[in-house]
């Protein structure tokens, strides 16, 4: 390599480093490497509706559990987003270079590789931008404490009313861009939104190329780059090890007759997959701590409703735009009489007076139609107290949950077709018996638990609850309890700091 040749090498490196940073910013992610944002991209996240996320903890409480809990909705609906990299070119002492490509990802990763290699399906540049908005947008919804305003805080303060965080994504993204002025065709609104909802509601054009639909939010088989980032991002946050390799799962795939579908060899990828978001919930999402410190945010959003308007917020994006996590510290700063009692709450969560688990039943499936949310309720526990026990509906919480595949009790993977080395052209389904005899056969898990907002009558609520799982199960043996009740708790022998009923006079 002669000393024109080294020149030319360099200015071409320059011309494409300069190329690379025109007109876009480049974010270092710790799940992703080196991102970079669109020009397009950057005008939606500077602004208020979008930097909000920053504000939102992506696991809720968790974070007054796990430290490593602190990531946000901001982090990873940038993962959701893309990282396509481009290649970067440096040039060494030694004068010879280096090109560093980064993996492509997510929602943007994904269409673009789908463009590139099957060109016949005529995915077009807007249809890109679209869809890399869509995964960028699609947390915009999110309210306090994620999960917990959306799943118990919103059912409890407005009943029936159907309503989920993607309703209001899609009500934010409107604000957002009328509120910054940005220049959008209504029809790539409404594209946007469907991809954000996974369904063609208003795009009819689109009915021969319905896989677009799949990317962000996958109604058929779960399998979406929504879940690509959250349990990679999830998973390193907390330290658990997974062999799941969402890469794998973006290199293997392609689209026949309208659907994604992987190559057979990634079918063990895929079942690891859905068995660490298992993993997820059974360990870190519906830890019992967790839980009842989601029960204690609800009744303080609660008693704080009246006078912050807290549910009403999600008809106005301009008051939901201030709905964070911050929540918590407009309460205690105020001196508002009527917040009163949501402090008093928030105050035994600062100092770890937490309401207390008392007892778990794992629902057999024949029992699943007999004991649900509808059907097991707080009085039904007090109806099957003893000895005058003094339990009142008040001092018993009753919480179900449910951990599965993604598809409550049916096996995803049955609903993904693959295809092989020999014939890209044609998919097929890969039969559980045909992967191995150590997959389950009942893909979910529901559990009914039981917490006490006041831990002098853990035991009595330990032994009603009890009577009242004999009677539904006609078995009068269930074996020894989940949890024991601590010695302090049967003879009500408290130590200074946890003296404290927490149900006082305020109930």
């Amino acid at each position: 390599m002669g000393v024109s040749d080294i020149v030319n090498t360099f200015e071409s490196a320059m011309n494409k480093s300069k190329s690379f940073y025109s007109g876009s910013k480049v974010m270092n992610d710790p799940i992703h490497g080196h991102i970079t944002l669109d020009d397009y991209t950057v005008e939606f996240i500077d602004t208020p509706q979008f930097q909000r996320l920053r504000d939102l903890k992506q696991l809720g409480a968790l974070y007054f559990i796990f430290p490593g809990a602190s990531h946000n909705r901001f982090e990873h609906s940038v993962g959701t987003y893309i990282h396509d990299e481009e290649t970067l070119v440096f040039l060494k002492l030694t004068v010879t270079y280096l090109c560093r490509t980064g993996v492509s990802h997510l929602s943007g990763t994904l269409v673009e590789r789908f463009a590139r290699e099957q060109p016949e399906l005529n995915i077009t540049q807007d249809e890109i931008k679209c869809l890399k908005l869509a995964g960028l947008c699609h947390d915009l919804g999110h309210g306090p404490f994620s999960h917990v305003f959306d799943g118990s805080f919103m059912p409890h303060a407005r009943p029936g009313l159907n309503w989920s965080h993607e309703q209001a994504s899609e009500m934010m993204l409107e604000y957002l861009i009328d509120d910054n002025n940005i220049d959008m065709e209504r029809t790539e609104i409404n594209f946007i939104k469907d991809l954000i909802a996974g369904e063609a509601r208003s795009q009819s054009k689109y009915e021969d190329r319905k896989f677009l639909f799949d990317i962000v939010a996958n109604k058929k088989n779960s399998v979406d780059v929504d879940k690509f980032d959250y349990i990679e991002r999830d998973t390193y946050n907390m330290g658990l090890r997974s062999s799941y390799d969402a890469k794998r799962l973006l290199v293997y795939s392609r689209v026949i007759n309208n659907e994604i579908c992987y190559h057979h060899k990634e079918v063990y990828n895929l079942y690891e997959m859905f068995h660490t978001r298992y993993n997820l919930f059974k360990q870190i999402y519906l830890h019992r701590v967790n839980e009842s410190i989601e029960w204690m945010l609800v009744d303080a959003f609660l008693a704080a409703d009246n006078k912050l308007k807290i549910s009403s917020s999600i008809d106005q994006p301009e008051e939901y735009l201030y709905m964070t996590d911050d929540i918590l510290r407009t309460i205690e700063r105020s001196r508002d009489p009527e917040l009163e009692e949501s402090r008093r709450i928030i105050k035994l969560l600062r100092t770890r007076n937490l309401y207390k688990f008392v007892d778990e039943f794992l629902i057999p499936p024949e029992l699943e139609s007999k004991l649900t949310e509808t059907t097991v309720t707080p009085q039904d526990i007090v109806n099957h107290q003893t000895d005058n026990a003094g339990l009142n509906e008040r001092d018993v919480i009753v919480s179900f949950s449910k951990v599965n595949y993604s598809m409550k009790e049916k096996n995803p993977v049955d609903s993904i077709r693959f295809f092989s080395k020999f014939n890209d052209k044609e998919s097929f389904n890969i039969p559980q018996d045909k992967v191995s005899y150590l997959i389950p056969t009942t893909f979910q898990d529901v559990n009914l638990r039981i917490y006490t907002r006041d831990p002098s009558k853990m035991l009595a609520i330990q032994k009603a609850f009890r009577r009242y799982l004999r009677q539904i199960t006609k078995t009068e043996t269930l074996g020894d309890p989940t949890v024991s009740v601590p010695a302090e708790y049967q003879d009500l022998v408290f130590s200074k700091r946890r003296r404290v009923s927490l149900l006082d006079d305020h109930h």
